[in-house]
């Protein structure tokens, strides 16, 4: 119906058949990230983390919704008051009062998987060269909150610059892109880093030669994964040869403080990077 997610058995029982997850097994229970808890089925917005707190009882629990998000029906058991979805109807878990746990006196016991949840905030790796290039065009995204410089994908932990120079620690020039998904989407990041360096060289970006200048996105999940293929696939149907790697993230270590914000600092333009827009249709 409608845009619903496909359900999972497990989601089907709980969210359609109404039974409840083990206690302490959801994943959202101890989740203290900062954001918006939705109904896993349609999409709606249904909690703020602001409004979690933590009641010792094996859910997560909320003392208050987004106005309008949750409705209550009374439980075929005679006392206890059932939540569900105020878009699609879909069972949540229960809602107490008179507990005197937080100031609003009410708990709303959720199932962890009745939800999903989307951060405020979310952090996307790309790797194309000297960082200062492409910090500097990635940050100019609106939507995008920070850009660090820094290193991924080796084997030394915490390098320094001048460990991964050497060309024997396996790491990256990579940059860590911290954004606002309601505001700008990783595919519209991924799509600016292969307009803003050449992903047709390898072990190079313009002068800069040496392994750690190889482009690379750095994948969190397999849908960013899938959205970077995606954008290759269209990149060499436009004949690009490119030679950029997926590989899925690993450690982020941060660059010497020198390195951040290098190109503002100095007032310079960067010399090996450049839009251009090579996702054009090519006649």
């Amino acid at each position: 119906m409608g845009n619903w997610k496909p359900l999972s058995p497990q989601e089907e029982a709980v969210i359609v058949h109404k039974a409840t997850e083990r206690p302490y097994s959801g994943e959202l229970l101890y989740n203290k990230a900062k954001g918006t808890y939705v109904c896993k089925r349609c999409g709606a917005k249904l909690y703020r983390s602001e409004d979690k707190f933590d009641s010792h009882c094996g859910w997560p629990s909320f003392d208050d919704e987004i106005p309008g998000a949750v409705k209550r029906v009374p439980d075929p058991d005679g006392y206890r008051t059932e939540i569900v979805c105020a878009s699609c109807g879909a069972h949540l878990g229960h809602v107490f009062s008179g507990e005197h746990l937080t100031q609003k006196n009410l708990r709303h016991c959720v199932n962890s998987i009745s939800m999903a949840f989307i951060p405020d905030e979310k952090v996307a790796y790309f790797a194309g060269g000297c960082f200062w290039g492409v910090e500097y065009y990635l940050e100019k995204i609106p939507g995008v909150k920070s850009v660090v410089s820094g290193f991924m994908g080796g084997s030394k932990k915490d390098p320094g610059y001048y460990d991964v120079i050497k060309g024997n620690t396996g790491h990256l020039e990579t940059v860590a892109v911290t954004y606002d998904p309601s505001k700008v989407d990783y595919e519209t990041l991924a799509k600016t880093f292969f307009e803003i360096h050449d992903p047709t060289q390898e072990g190079r970006q313009g002068p800069d030669v040496g392994a750690q200048y190889q482009s690379a996105v750095f994948y969190n999940n397999a849908a960013e994964k899938a959205t970077v293929q995606k954008l290759i696939d269209r990149l060499r149907r436009n004949g690009y040869d490119v030679k950029t790697r997926l590989i899925g993230a690993s450690a982020f270590y941060k660059a010497e403080d020198y390195h951040q914000d290098y190109y503002e600092r100095h007032r310079k333009q960067p010399y090996c990077h450049g839009f251009v827009d090579r996702f054009k249709e090519k006649n």
